[in-house]
């Protein structure tokens, strides 16, 4: 989804919903759930769109985003190699030193509790960084 002349009035989290409406298949659904445990663990979490259509979620820095393919979701933490991921969600993006990505597939079931301790490390991460950057 291009971002026209007439959606530059519209916000991130309106671009997100439509996205999300236009998929119209699984990959709606698990976009449209695991953005809801992103806001369950950080109701105040900004909601971006960024790079011709990627919904980004951030606090004091991007934790997350949501891109879409044909055959899978795939949420990218922009500091994923920083973090710890006892459950071993992360499965794609493993040979970078900083991203670290989970790809879903239709009908995997979303561990929602180890996805929510990854979102809560990311903000830790990302506010522990902001804070040594307003200490200097």
């Amino acid at each position: 989804m291009a971002q026209t002349g007439s959606q530059k009035s519209t916000s991130p989290s309106q671009l997100i919903d439509a996205r999300i409406k236009e998929l119209g298949d699984w990959r709606g659904d698990t976009l449209s759930r695991l953005r809801a445990l992103v806001k369950q663990v950080d109701p105040e979490v900004v909601e971006e769109w960024k790079w011709r259509g990627v919904p980004v979620w951030e606090h004091d820095g991007m934790i997350c985003t949501g891109e879409t393919y044909k055959s899978i979701i795939k949420m990218t933490f922009a500091k994923g190699a920083a973090l710890s991921d006892p459950s071993g969600l992360f499965n794609s993006s493993l040979e970078g030193n900083t991203r670290r990505a989970i790809d879903f597939h239709e009908g995997e079931k979303i561990n929602e509790k180890a996805f929510k301790a990854l979102v809560r490390a990311a903000i830790a991460l990302n506010e522990s960084k902001a804070k040594a950057r307003t200490k200097r």
